[in-house]
């Protein structure tokens, strides 16, 4: 039952049960019951005796005339006279010589269907869309028509259920849609978020497939006057300090345009003069004007000036001030310099209650964190008690205690799910919780049209996701022993990470046997993709090669050194390496990583698992792990983006084992150059690529203590005079070295783990 056409929608019917839809003098009238026409069609008929109202399987309302076919146009449709809704088969238009548009504009709020204040149409002098609020001030635009789909919404193109289509010609400028399966049911709403929003049915419910624009807060004027918007709240929308909102009841319903309200009008006279109360780390309206001030003294004086002047920031000697209400002010998503500080007018007992209002949260603030540290504190020491219990003193540092208390985390999610990756985490693990239904409609159920490539513990899919948000999809392999550790860690440790060199994780989902992580989508896929393709290659000359080792190697430095968490990776290699659409590397793949807790900088496992040839020797025959593993990790993919050719699966010699061998026998032969992968030789920096192949030489030599740490490689690597250590004889080089080691198993090279991954070449 869900409302896509109202007639009425300025003058409701308080009571339906006397109102009446009829035929009168060839109109579709609806009356009041007092037989007061409240709408009509109003259509001019020279004779009205045959005439028939008709709702079409397509959703179109038609009045006609009852000789005609079902499927004509008839006097009058409600097609041409759209409401919130777009169906297929219908349009948003604009008449070039008349002037008139066809638009989508939304309910008032959730409830109340009259036109609300966004409205989605055409621009009259582009082949685009937009979003206008209050019916002038443009805030989103779709982008040019390229043929297939609007420039800025390249996720029109995702679903293949449905076709776009535009057309301009002398007449009129049009968009409308069909349906590829007439099974298949959507629709688009200009909705009261101010997004327009593609909504598909699935599994008897309403799923939104995309969303512009696709923050919330980007939309003008969300939460009204002296309204803030901040995205990484669930409410998006709060009044500044010292005001209140106009209609509690209005929130209640999403719709904030009513804005926010004085809690205690101004004074403006000389004897009481009015404050300001700064509010630091926003985005500052638009609607400023620049005056010439010398301090921010003289820019406050200025603004107390003037009695109309509402709020001023001074900031690298320019003063802006407001006057009037105060419209689009935002809370960033993440801090990127573009935040400021705004001084808001209050009077003199607004400011001062609000300073005590702030206190008082500061004082219950402090004792709700002293006791959630105190119940944390007790929470640690009952899971230790209880693991050293069940299983005994460990050998390993397996990770922290959060790893543990995730397992009933997930179990209660399940049962809370959400549409949408903006979410509240219910988990407390920093890591929306999703449905599986919106990740089925992301996928088109998984399609294999979607797929990205196979890892070690199962697909990858690219999804779409509401908000018009790129997702990569990881779904993790049902029949993966090691599928359940893995997914728990990998949410328990990414959720602590942000870094430019390593992937977001986006939100998860769990399902019976159904176990999902959420990645931000990499549209270049991974590095192995490039460097080990014969054609790809050519695209990354040596400046983007050298370029990725360097933003690699500071990936890995954060995780060694900088985070909060000492982190050891356990499985980097090219294929979880993931480049940006600008080539940026991402470290991905925290399934195998470990925290070591406290000062240490090593643990040990007695489950070996990893991908061969990116092992280090001592975690492959004894499980020794440490952050030198992950150095000597980092030199094999290092020497692999170099030469462009896998460490295993070699080589020309037979002498050779890997690629380590064959770089370390030119190496010693003084021939380094010779290993230069050829599409290299012109754009390459000899001196950078020889400190390259030195370097990787050192993060894999035999013993970890010989190996730099990564703060070392990372100022070798950048640094112009530093003097880079002469490299000992890497591990794992020569054939008859490693046939001649004995084992109580097996004497075969890949013998070496316990449990190995070899990983789908494929990009992800």
């Amino acid at each position: 039952m869900t409302i896509v056409w109202v007639a009425n929608r300025e003058t409701p019917i308080s009571d339906m049960n006397s109102a009446e839809l009829k035929i009168l003098d060839g109109n579709l009238v609806l009356m009041d019951k007092s037989q007061v026409s409240i709408w009509s069609t109003n259509v001019n008929l020279t004779s009205s005796n045959s005439v028939v109202a008709a709702l079409g399987d397509n959703g179109n309302l038609v009045l006609r005339d009852e000789s005609e076919p079902r499927t004509s146009e008839g006097f009058w449709q409600s097609f041409d006279n759209p409401t919130d809704t777009l169906l297929p088969g219908s349009k948003i238009a604009y008449n070039k010589h008349t002037k008139k548009e066809k638009v989508l504009t939304s309910w008032r709020n959730s409830e109340d269907p009259a036109p609300g204040l966004f409205s989605n149409g055409l621009d009259p002098n582009g082949s685009q869309c937009v979003i206008r609020w209050n019916r002038t001030k443009w805030y989103w635009t779709s982008g040019r028509w390229n043929g297939r789909f609007f420039g800025s919404v390249p996720e029109m193109s995702l679903y293949n259920s449905y076709n776009n289509n535009y057309v301009d010609n002398v007449n009129e400028s049009y968009y409308t849609y069909s349906l590829n399966n007439h099974s298949s049911k959507s629709r688009y709403v200009m909705d009261v978020s101010g997004q327009i929003k593609l909504i598909l049915w699935y599994q008897e419910k309403w799923v939104s497939f995309w969303s512009q624009p696709r923050h919330q807060c980007d939309v003008y004027a969300y939460c009204g006057a002296f309204g803030t918007c901040n995205q990484n709240s669930s409410n998006f929308c709060y009044c500044l300090p010292g005001f209140k909102q106009r209609s509690e009841n209005d929130w209640n319903l999403k719709d904030y345009s009513g804005g926010c309200v004085r809690e205690i009008i101004l004074n403006c006279t000389n004897d009481r003069k009015d404050k300001f109360l700064a509010n630091s780390l926003v985005r500052l309206p638009s609607n400023s004007q620049r005056v010439m001030a010398g301090s921010a003294g003289e820019c406050e004086s200025i603004c107390l000036s003037n009695c109309s002047c509402t709020a001023y920031s001074y900031e690298y000697s320019a003063c802006l001030v407001w006057n009037g209400e105060l419209m689009d002010l935002q809370r960033p998503t993440a801090y990127n310099g573009s935040e400021r500080t705004i001084h808001i007018r209050l009077s003199r007992s607004a400011s001062q209650f609000s300073k005590n209002k702030r206190s008082k949260v500061l004082v219950i603030s402090s004792v709700v964190g002293s006791v959630a540290v105190v119940m944390v504190l007790l929470a640690t020491v009952v899971i230790c008690i209880y693991r050293w219990h069940k299983s005994g003193t460990t050998k390993a540092v397996e990770g922290s205690f959060l790893a543990f208390r995730i397992k009933d985390t997930l179990q209660i999610e399940t049962k809370n799910s959400s549409d949408k990756l903006e979410g509240d985490d219910k988990s407390g693990v920093g890591v929306p919780f999703c449905s599986w239904e919106s990740i089925i409609a992301a996928t088109e159920n998984f399609s294999d049209i979607h797929k990205l490539g196979r890892g070690g513990f199962g697909h990858v899919y690219k999804g779409m996701f509401p908000g018009g948000q790129e997702i990569a999809v990881k779904r993790l392999s049902s029949c993966s022993l090691q599928g359940i550790n893995e997914f728990q860690n990998e949410i328990v440790l990414i959720a602590k990470l942000q870094h430019r060199n390593l992937v977001r994780l986006l939100g998860y989902c769990m399902k019976e046997n159904e176990k999902i992580l959420l990645y931000e989508y990499m549209p270049n896929k991974s590095l192995d993709a490039f460097i080990f393709d014969k054609k790809l290659c050519t695209l990354l000359d040596w400046k983007k090669r050298f370029g990725i080792i360097l933003g690699i190697a500071r990936g890995v430095l954060y995780l060694h050194q900088d985070s909060r968490l000492k982190i050891i990776h356990r499985d980097l290699k090219t294929s979880n390496i993931l480049l940006d659409k600008e080539m940026n590397p991402k470290i991905s793949d925290f399934g195998l990583a470990r925290i070591v807790e406290g000062k240490g900088t090593e643990a040990s496992t007695n489950k070996v698992t990893g991908t061969y040839g990116y092992m280090s020797p001592e975690y492959a025959s004894d499980g020794l792990f440490s952050i030198k593993s992950d150095v000597f990790s980092f030199g094999v993919v290092v020497l692999e983006i170099v030469v462009g050719k896998r460490n295993t699966g070699f080589y020309q010699s037979s002498e050779d084992l890997n690629l380590l061998g064959y770089v370390w026998r030119l190496w010693s032969e003084n021939k380094a150059l010779n290993l230069v992968d050829p599409i290299l030789l012109e754009s390459c920096e000899k001196s950078e690529v020889i400190k390259c192949i030195n370097v990787g030489l050192l993060c894999v030599e035999e013993d970890p203590s010989d190996r730099p740490t990564m703060s070392n490689v990372v100022l070798m690597l950048s640094g112009k005079t530093i003097v880079v250590p002469v490299p000992k004889q890497p591990a794992f080089v020569m054939r008859k070295r490693v046939f001649s080691t004995s084992s109580s198993s097996s004497n075969r090279p890949d013998s070496v783990s316990n449990e190995l991954t070899m990983s789908d070449p494929q990009g992800r």
